[in-house]
Parts: structure tokens; sequence; C-alpha cells
């Protein structure tokens, strides 16, 4: 009985918050200006527009741990939004990388650095933030050397993701151009990325995107050519030297395995409470459930099902965790959905929203601190 009253509490107190969904767009076809403002409707599962906000070629966009600040990926660099009361924003600055547009932004947990992963120059770096969240200076920057055996990727380092490690102490970088994860060691007081390890991944495999659970303790790869999720136990003492990561499970990112379908892992989002994770798939034009098991870390596939549209780039889920909408790239759409968890099954919450070339989405609360996604 008190389980159900909470649940209802928790109910009535998300339908009584607001929420503001900002959508990154690619602007170079003159379709879009770059981060489209909605309004989100949590009951029903939908966005409602609001504006639009220009930046060249938005190609990924995060909100700070703190919910205070809007990053987005420019042309130009970083820039960086101050998120008012009512979820408009309101331009801070630009910041120059010293090196070609990036495709992925993290900041740590304490806000206090942002990291550039750099797919078209294979850099990765690292910048200090201002305590009123503008972008800072760069603290430093290292770019990924080697030969990789992709030929559509020019066999060269291509930076996807990178992250800092729960610890704190290290940064850790997917390349699917040299399929690698290289682990960086990293610390407030140097502020350098120095060597210390690398994941090293299979042939081709094309590992494009990680992130942890929410206690530190598992890790997730996500391959874009292999199609699969790999799961590590992570651990790190002061005593060690590098982290100790043990790989204990291997899963299709469709549920299956099927060789010969051209499909690509796009996105892995995690539910706030961890217990579920959705993975896009272009190619297939799907969106995978998996259950997760918080004591040893490892995913069961629920389903796989269409998202009516083409190639998924990013999955966002409602605050609720009963909806979430699709970021569909290639038809430019955004399909929602009610996920009926029971049942495994997705139903169509409202109509399709057209946005020109979308990349990738976030929600924040308007008025009050909240997490953001990971």
């Amino acid at each position: 009985m008190k389980k159900i009253l909470r649940q209802r509490i928790q109910e009535d107190f998300m339908a009584r918050k607001k929420y503001v969904a900002y959508v990154g767009s690619y602007s170079y076809t003159g379709d879009a200006k770059g981060i489209t403002l909605y309004d989100v409707d949590v009951e029903n599962g939908t966005f409602k527009r609001r504006c639009e906000v220009e930046v060249d070629n938005s190609s990924y966009v995060i909100a700070s741990h703190n919910q205070k600040t809007l990053y987005s990926i420019a042309d130009e660099g970083i820039v960086s939004f101050r998120i008012l009361e009512n979820g408009a924003i309101s331009r801070l600055n630009v910041r120059n990388i010293k090196g070609m547009r990036g495709c992925h932004l993290s900041t740590d947990a304490e806000d206090r650095y942002i990291f550039v992963s750099g797919s078209h120059d294979g850099k990765l770096t690292a910048l200090a933030l201002e305590k009123d969240g503008s972008v800072g200076a760069i603290c430093d920057g290292v770019y990924h050397k080697g030969l990789g055996s992709i030929a559509e990727r020019g066999s060269r380092p291509h930076i996807t993701c990178a992250k800092r490690t729960p610890d704190g102490n290290f940064v850790m970088a997917a390349d699917p151009g040299i399929d690698q994860v290289t682990i960086y060691r990293f610390d407030d007081a140097e502020q350098k990325l120095l060597l210390a390890d690398a994941i090293r991944c299979e042939q081709q495999s094309a590992p494009r995107y990680f992130a942890f659970s929410q206690d530190g303790r598992f890790l997730y790869i996500m391959y874009e050519m292999k199609n699969v999720i790999e799961v590590y136990s992570y651990h790190y003492t002061e005593n060690d030297r590098t982290p100790e990561i043990e790989k204990v499970q291997e899963v299709a990112t469709t549920g299956y395995n099927n060789p010969n379908q051209l499909t690509a892992a796009t996105c892995l989002t995690f539910t706030e409470d961890d217990n579920y994770v959705f993975c896009g798939n272009a190619g297939d034009n799907t969106v995978s459930l998996f259950s997760r098991d918080k004591k040893n870390g490892m995913l069961t596939c629920l389903f796989n099902l269409p998202i009516s549209g083409e190639y998924p780039k990013d999955v966002a889920i409602f605050p609720d965790g009963k909806h979430i909408v699709s970021i569909n790239h290639e038809s430019g759409s955004l399909t929602f959905f009610k996920v009926d968890y029971e049942n495994k099954l997705l139903i169509m919450s409202s109509t399709e929203v057209p946005v020109n070339q979308p990349n990738c989405c976030v929600m924040v609360a308007t008025g009050m601190p909240s997490k953001t996604a990971r």
C-alpha cells in the first residue's frame, strides 16, 4: 500500500513539473537554425514547438548536471547557454577548441570540465568550466594515432565519445576508427590527459559510445559495426595505476544475431532508475529495450521494434520513464511512444513532429534542479 501511495505521489509531482526539450540539428541546409525548443507534455508523451535558437550545425547538445547550462557543438567550437527559469536559453559564450568540429560532449559530475570528442580529426579536448557555466580555457588536448581496419573510415582515428570515469581519476575515449577505448589519467591538479591504458576491441567492431551504471560498477560499450553491447565490471582503488576492467557479457544491439542485416547501433540511453537501457539501430530503424540486473550488470533484451522513422540517431526518455522520443535524422522527424514494459510493447503516443536533420535531444526541468541523462 505504501509503495502504491509513493508511486502516486511521484506521478503527481512529475505531472506538475514543467520540462523543456532541446533538439540539436544541422543548419547548413537553411531549413533549421540549430537548436529547437519544445515544451514537454509528460503525461501524453509529446512535444509542442516553442522556438528556434541559432547555432551553426548543432550536432550534439547536453545539459550540465546542475541543469543550469546548455552546451552545444557548433562549427566554431562549443557554445554555452544559461537555462532560464522558463526554459528559454541565453547565450553565455563560445569557445574555440583549436581543432575540427566535435561530435560529442560530456561534463564531469561536478561540472568543472567539459570534454569534446573529435570524429573528424581524432582529437580529445578537455576544457575548464567557469562558475557561471561558461566554457573556459583549454586544459589539454590529445590526438589519437594509429591505423584502423575499416577502409570506409579512412583507417584513421575518429573519437566519438569521451567521459570522465565515475571515480574521477580517468577520462575514457571511444575510437571506432582504431577499434579501441583509450584510458587517460586526469586529475584536478595537473589537468593533463596522460595515457594510462586501453581496451583493445575486435577489429572492425567500431566502439562508438559507452556509459557507466550509476553506482560506477559497470561499463557498457556500444559497437556500431559489430552491433553489440559489451558489459564490463569496473573497479579502481587508489593503490592501482589503472582500473580493473573485465568483460562479463556481450549482447546483440537488436536482440538477435543477423550478420546480413545492414544495421548500425547509434545510441544508448539508460532510464533514471538504471533498470532499463534503450538502444537505437539505424538500417533496420528500430529501438531495442534491455532490462538490467543491478547485481551483475547483465542485460536481457525485451524487444526490438520499429520507430516509424529513418536513422534513429538518439532516443530520449521522458521524465516519467513511461515514454520515449526517437530522434530520426534521415526522415527529419521526432516520433513518440509509450513504453509498455510489462507487455514488451511500444505504443505510438502522438503524431510525429517534423524537424530538419535532428541529431540529439535533452530534456530539462525548468525552475528546479534535476539529474541529466548520461
